[in-house]
Parts: C-alpha cells; sequence; structure tokens
C-alpha cells in the first residue's frame, strides 16, 4: 500500500499469529511497547544473536502513535551522529521489507529543505559542511532547479536549496510490522494484547513482568512505552521527563498538478514557515509544529487510548497554514479532505532518551523518540550494541537518558519539552541560551552574579555564568553565527586572568567520592593513569574495554582510602552508572557533585589574593602543582586544588554549599585592590584553546581513544586497566586521526563546531569546537584530521559559512608552551 494516511484509511493492520499463544515463563528480555521503535529493538537483538526476546504489546502493535505518523523521513539532524544513525535506519528498510515479506511503503523522492532568509541559509551552509565528513548525499540546488523538481513550490520566496537524497516517505504501519515480523527470522517473539501491569525487581536482580495473561521472569526490562513511557516508568519506581504533544497535519484533497507531474515529488521543510510537506496519492501532506504548543495528557496517559485521534484546533496553525499557501499556492486552492491531530511523545531536548537507567539493574529505556520513523532503525542498532557488547559503536551522548538526573522532574520535562515542540523547526544558534525551565537548579552565587552582570545558560540542570556585563540590564545578546555583543566582555575577563586575578563558579564539575579499603585497587583498574599519594593530584582518562575514552578525570587522593575524581558536570549520571556497574564490595561510591560547590582563581595575582584568606603557607614551594589539601580559606572548611584549567598560575577551592557565599564574600574583598573580576565559560573555553586542551562531549567522547585524542601521554602502561589491550593495539597499529590545534586565518567570525575540515578539496576531518583566542589575537579551533595530515604546519581548509579559510596545524600550545605561568 503505496500511501495510508488520510484518516478514513489509515493502515491499522492486525496481526493474530500472537494472540493465541502461550506467553513464556523466561526471557532473556521484555520489551515493554509494540511502536517502531520497540519493533526495531526486538528486531535487532534478535539478529545480532540473543535468544529469548519477547515483545509486549498492551493493544495491536502501533496502537500509540506510530499508526498515525506522517511517515516523512530525512538525515539531518543537529547531532552529526544521530544524522548517521538516520541514514543507518532509511538504509535498513529494504532490508526488512525482504526478511519480512511486509511491504514498507518507501518512496525514495529526495527532499529538499529551503533556505528564505540569511539565517537559515547560514544553517543550511553548516549542515552542508556537516555531510562532507559524514558522507552523506547533499548538495545545493537553486530556486530555479527546486521549482523543476517540484512545481507547486514558489521559488521567489527562497535563497537556497539543499538536497539530499535519502529523504523521503514511507508507511508507518506498514515499516512496524515489517520489523516485527523480521525479527521472527531470527527467532524474536511479540504478544499482542498483552498489557503489562506490573515490573517488580526480585532481590536476585531478575524482573517480573506481569500481565493479564502471566508472568515473565526475565534479565533485562526495556520500556519503549511511547504515549505510555511515563505509565510504564512508573510501575518500577521511575520518573520520565517526557511529555506527549498535540500535533497537526492536513492532507488535500486531488491536486492535477501532483496527479500529472510524471513522478512522485519530492518531500520537503520549510524552516520559517515551520512546515513539512510531501506527496500523499494525488494531494499533498502539510504538517506543522504551532508556535504554541499543547501538552496533552499532563497528568497521565489513559490505558484505554488506542487508534484515536484528537479534534483538530486548526486556529493553533492557522499562522502556519497562511506561510504554507504563500509558498506552496496550490495548496490554498485545494479542499482539505482530513485534519490529523494525534498525540507524539517528545523530550526535554528533543532527543531521544535511551539506555540503561542511572541507579537501576538491568532496566532500559527508549523513549521520547519523537522522529521514530528516521531514528527508530538506529535505535534498534545502538540499544542491541550496547546491551549486548557492553557499549554501542558510536558515541550516543545526545540520545543517553543519562543526561538528564533527578532534577529533571515531570513538571520540567513538560515544560521544555513544550518548548522544544515549539522550537523543532526553530534554529538555536551556538550563543542562544532557550528561556523555559530556567532556574531548577541554582546556587547560592546565583542572586550574586546576575547582580555582577552574569549572563546563565543552563547545564545539567544548573545555572552557571557564560559572561559578565557591566550589569544585569545590559546582559543580553542577538543570537547568531558570528562573534556577537559578548566578545569584548570575555576578552576583559582574559586580560583579568592574564594580568590579575579572575574567578569561576566551579559547582558545575562532577565530584565522586570513592572510600574503603579497595578504594586504591579499583581506581587503579577503572582509570588508565596514574593514581596519586595522598595530597596529590593526577589527571588520567577513563576508557571502555573496547579502548574508547568514558572519561577526563581529575583525581584527588585525600588519603589512602579516600578520593574524590572531578569531571564532566554534564557526564555525572553516566559516570555514575560506570562506577556502579562493577563496584567490589570494600568500596564505596556516591555522586557527590552537589555536595561540593566552589570558585577558581586564576592568574599572576591569584597566590596573593588566597594568602590573604587563609592562614596556609601558599608559597609556590609549599603547595606545589598539583598539590592539594583540605583546610580553611575565606574561614570557611575547604579542599584546596592546585590546579589550573585556564593556563594561568591557580587554584581550585571546593566548599559545601553552605559555605559558598562565605567564600565567595572574602574572595572579593581580598581582591577588590588586585583588580579581581569574575570570569564564566566563554573565557574559560578560549583560554583553553590556546593550551590545546581538549574538553569533554567536544573533544574527548566514546566515539575516539586515547591515542586519537592524545591522552595516551596520561596513560601509565605498567598496570593492568580497562581497554589496555586495545589501546595497546591502537597504538601498534597506528590510527587514521588525531586530534590537532588549528589557527585559522579569518577574521570576524569563529568555528563554532562541525565544520569540515579539508585538504584539496577533500574533507579529512572536523571540527569539534573553537573560537578566538583573545591572549594571542587569533581564531583557532580544535579538530580531528586524518593522520597524515596531523603534524604541525601543515595547512589546510576550514569551511565556515560556506567560505573556505586556511588554517595551520599547531604542535605545540600557542600561549606559555612549557606551562610556566601555570607552574609559577
Amino acid at each position: 500500500m503505496s500511501d495510508t494516511l488520510a484518516q478514513s484509511t489509515l493502515n491499522i493492520q492486525t496481526d493474530e499469529t500472537s494472540r493465541g499463544k502461550p506467553l513464556p515463563s523466561h526471557a532473556k528480555v521484555v520489551i515493554i511497547g509494540g511502536g517502531v521503535v520497540g519493533c526495531s529493538i526486538l528486531f535487532h537483538l534478535s539478529k545480532f544473536g540473543w535468544e529469548d526476546v519477547v515483545l509486549l504489546e498492551r493493544n495491536e502493535l502501533t496502537s500509540g502513535s506510530s499508526w498515525h505518523a506522517a511517515g516523512q523521513i530525512h538525515t539531518i539532524s543537529s547531532d552529526p551522529n544521530i544524522s548517521r544513525l538516520q541514514s543507518y535506519t532509511i538504509g535498513l528498510y529494504k532490508e526488512i521489507e525482504e526478511l519480512s515479506g511486509q511491504s514498507v511503503g518507501l518512496h525514495m523522492t529526495g527532499g529538499f529543505y529551503v533556505a528564505s532568509n540569511k539565517a537559515w541559509h547560514d544553517y543550511l551552509k553548516r549542515e552542508r559542511s556537516k555531510a562532507r565528513y559524514m558522507g552523506l548525499h547533499q548538495e545545493w540546488i537553486s530556486p530555479k532547479e527546486l521549482a523543476e523538481r517540484h512545481p507547486l513550490i514558489d521559488p521567489k520566496h527562497y535563497y537556497a536549496a539543499l538536497w539530499d537524497d535519502q529523504d523521503g516517505d514511507l508507511d508507518p504501519s506498514g515499516t512496524t510490522y515489517a520489523f516485527a515480523k523480521a525479527s521472527k527470522h531470527y527467532g524474536g517473539q511479540y504478544f499482542t494484547h498483552t498489557p503489562v501491569t506490573a515490573t517488580t525487581q526480585r532481590p536476585d536482580g531478575l524482573w517480573e513482568v506481569t500481565t493479564e495473561r502471566g508472568t515473565i521472569i526475565a534479565e533485562y526490562v526495556v520500556n519503549c512505552g511511547g504515549l505510555w513511557a511515563r505509565e510504564v516508568g512508573h510501575m518500577a519506581g521511575l520518573n520520565l521527563p517526557v511529555q506527549p504533544m498535540e500535533h497537526h497535519y492536513l492532507l488535500t484533497d486531488r491536486i492535477d498538478e501532483v496527479a500529472n507531474f510524471g513522478s512522485r515529488l519530492p518531500c520537503g521543510i520549510d524552516y520559517e514557515a515551520n512546515i513539512y510537506f510531501r506527496q500523499e496519492r494525488d494531494g499533498m501532506l502539510l504538517g506543522t509544529y504551532e508556535p504554541v504548543g499543547t501538552p496533552w495528557k499532563v497528568g497521565g496517559t489513559p490505558w484505554d487510548f488506542g487508534h484515536e485521534l484528537l479534534q483538530p484546533k486548526l486556529e493553533n496553525i492557522a499562522d502556519r497554514l497562511e506561510l504554507g499557501f504563500e509558498r506552496i499556492p496550490a495548496l490554498a486552492d485545494a479542499g482539505i479532505k482530513d485534519a490529523i491531530n494525534g498525540p507524539f511523545t517528545f523530550g526535554p531536548d528533543g532527543n531521544p532518551m535511551i539506555g540503561p537507567v542511572p541507579g537501576m539493574h538491568n532496566y532500559w529505556c527508549a523513549v521520547g523518540v519523537m522522529a521514530g520513523f528516521c531514528q527508530g532503525g538506529g535505535v534498534g542498532l545502538t540499544m542491541a550494541e550496547w546491551m549486548i557488547d557492553g557499549e554501542p559503536s558510536i558515541d550516543v551522548w545526545a540520545m543517553d537518558v543519562a543526561r538528564f538526573g533527578d532534577w529533571a522532574t515531570p513538571d520540567w520535562g513538560t515544560v521544555k519539552s513544550t518548548e522544544n515542540y515549539e522550537r523543532r523547526f526553530v534554529m538555536t544558534f551556538p550563543n542562544e541560551t532557550l528561556p523555559k525551565g530556567r532556574m531548577q537548579k541554582t546556587t547560592a552565587l546565583y542572586d550574586r552574579l546576575i547582580a555582577r552582570g552574569a549572563r546563565m545558560d543552563q547545564g545539567f540542570g544548573l545555572e552557571h555564568a557564560l559572561w559578565f556585563a557591566d550589569g544585569p540590564e545590559d546582559a543580553h545578546e542577538e543570537p547568531s553565527f558570528e562573534r556577537n555583543r559578548s566578545h569584548d566582555y570575555v576578552a576583559r575577563e582574559i586580560e583579568a586572568v592574564q594580568n590579575a586575578v579572575g574567578g569561576i563558579e566551579i559547582a558545575n564539575f562532577a565530584k565522586h567520592e570513592f572510600t574503603g579499603k579497595g578504594a586504591r585497587a579499583y581506581l587503579d583498574y577503572f582509570l588508565a593513569g596514574y593514581v596519586p599519594k595522598t595530597g596529590r593530584l593526577t589527571l588520567t582518562p577513563m576508557l571502555t574495554p573496547k579502548g574508547r575514552l568514558y572519561g577526563d578525570l581529575t583525581v584527588a587522593c585525600l588519603s589512602e582510602d579516600h578520593f574524590i575524581l572531578f569531571g564532566s558536570g554534564t557526564m555525572q549520571e553516566a559516570h555514575r552508572r560506570w562506577f556502579e556497574k562493577d563496584l567490589p564490595n570494600d568500596v564505596s561510591y556516591r555522586n557527590a557533585s552537589d555536595d561540593w560547590h566552589g570558585i577558581a582563581l586564576s592568574g599572576p595575582k591569584s597566590r596573593e589574593l588566597l594568602s590573604r584568606i587563609t592562614r596556609d603557607d601558599v608559597s609556590a614551594d609549599a603547595l606545589k602543582f598539583r598539590d592539594l589539601r583540605q583546610t580553611f580559606v575565606g574561614g570557611v572548611p575547604v579542599i584546596l586544588n592546585r590546579i589550573s584549567f585556564s593556563g594561568e598560575l591557580g587554584y581550585e577551592i571546593y566548599c559545601r554549599p553552605q559555605y559558598l557565599l562565605r567564600l565567595a564574600e572574602a574572595i572579593e574583598d581580598a581582591g577588590a585592590d588586585l583588580g579581581y573580576r569574575w570570569y564564566g565559560a566563554r573565557a574559560l573555553m578560549s583560554m583553553r584553546l590556546e593550551k590545546g586542551w581538549g574538553a569533554w562531549t567536544l573533544e574527548f567522547r566514546p566515539d575516539f581513544n586515547a591515542v586519537e585524542s592524545g591522552l595516551d601521554a596520561f596513560i601509565n602502561w605498567k598496570k593492568n586497566f580497562v581497554g589496555k589491550a586495545a589501546t595497546e593495539a591502537f597504538v601498534k597499529e597506528g590510527v587514521e586521526r588525531k586530534l590537532v590545534t588549528l589557527t585559522i586565518d579569518v577574521d570576524g567570525i569563529d568555528v563554532t563546531g562541525d565544520e569540515a575540515v579539508l585538504r584539496g578539496g577533500e574533507a579529512i576531518g572536523y571540527i569539534t569546537a573553537g573560537g578566538y583566542a583573545h591572549r594571542v589575537g587569533r581564531s583557532m579551533a580544535m579538530a580531528y584530521v586524518a593522520s597524515e595530515h596531523a603534524g604541525a604546519g601543515e595547512v589546510l581548509d576550514v569551511e565556515i559559512l560556506g567560505e573556505m579559510y586556511k588554517a595551520e596545524v599547531q604542535g605545540a600550545p600557542v600561549y606559555d608552551a612549557n606551562g610556566a605561568n601555570m607552574r609559577s
């Protein structure tokens, strides 16, 4: 069936083969939910060799959102790895169609993304640059060529269009059944009309999955509940911050230009108009994300909701329709055959929430997969790899459920999911901060920093300062791809750090606390680097068994049986999950991130300031680089670390949250005549570029290994550690890419991340991050490039907003190359 989405002919299939079968008493995995995501996971787990994998569906397959999805598929996503998985998903459809004998109704028409203003044109230039190194098939077409490929389009509204030949549409119901039926080829089982009523974990760690037809004892439970993800989570005591949202699309009557075109029209997305569209039979399908979203069933999805649609509210999308009719004039004259309003589940940032849930044993989820027919195959692949191999083949942090903590409450999830729905086709600029769900977590300094002119952002739920203006009324900037008004403010923050002393709040660093007789031995195995002696600090990578990066941590030894690891705040729950997985009996662990806040001092006058607010001797000989001590600073108990991420002389001062305000007052008072200035994350990220230091989620993440990233310099090769064999193989065999620092010949604009790096017109790598380096007065970036082009002095090209700029590989830090400032 080629077209299925008219309300009167929605392809609602049934499958009687599973209704009369008895449930198995035991299973390795029970998947709850028979939408496209659950069926994809069933298919992939079975295909990759796991037996006894069972899917339970409360009604028929597709009986949530899958059956009324619009079925338009595309590869573009804000995260490159999600784009890769979307490309994998689309490429998978022919395989499952052949295996299952079930048509997926696939139309590979190609698709286009149109830019009707400069900002969206710039956005698409960035997407085209990403596509270069990802190997995606995207190309520019002119407005004239756009009109030739889609004669309903009025080309006068557009600058240009980006064409992708992998885009198209499919039959949502047929695709879901194809996954399910293909899983049978490998031994997968699914049972319809089998609602789960309870999930209970036994003392031995196994799960009892209770249904009206009996109970299954399972090793793993996977929540693929879709519209019922929250309710399924509640059965296990889990609160997921997802929210179903009402969503409209329209189906038109016959349009002669469509019927007579001679071939199927390509699909399209118009960002400014906030519409997507494709051919449906002899008419068109037009969907939109209205600017004021409507959360559906905030209190919970009714269990008896099934193959139902909601009452259309065309007044909510009238302005979007008007733009759509303006840009596709034939739509204005076509009759509306059906108006579809159905609920879809969104997550707080628009990406899925998948993986093992931190703090729970063998409870996994794959929820909030709003773009299920773009992403479902990739989610199934990732989940199967993760469950079977212990880690996915690529970094899926953008989808990891661990990117949210207990601060991501259901109320917060509704607010942010609604915001994300409203911004589905609204770009977020690199310097933009989103307004909703703010002040979810704050420190004692929040009001103080706001009064000092802080422009704040949110990371892992916690407010932190980006930069400081002259006061609250001055703390604003316009979203932009180019340098913005914060540039000069950041410059003066860095000048204070370079020539005097600056302070930055460091509550948003993670703190992992280990105690017990076995703590040293445990860390010595799980960390690839050196575990320090009492009173000392070391830097170390943490690796997966396959040698991929899973952490970049500072280890503090407070005593022989007491350690604190400082690391990425955004990764804290992922690291908690990692540490708790194989914790021995003689080691206690807890995520202590909220128990330690603090301030870091940096600059040549930081020692003088510190000496004024502590009775300790903090001279260079008494407190050496990478020393730590438990002492008193500013009249409060602290952990004092002599270490700095700014590249200048510096100290990290950690205290309990109740002491933070007192510590800040002491620092400000003592530094008044020393030129003390608060600085924010943008200044810090600028200064680290000049030192060539990577940052987690940018240069350091599981896509890379220690050799590629340069973190092998911190490995202790004399011991055994997780990932050693794989890392030794990387050293022996060599790696195809290396992390480098670049200076770029450009002014007025800087890279923001994911731009292509080229040599001779061929993409050889990509930018991880960059910006303006104020201390050396250069635009800089960090990038992974092909190893043969990673040598110092190599001249490459970097694409920024469609233009090529010369870039040179640096062989050493461009500022204070030997680290004398930091060690002074």
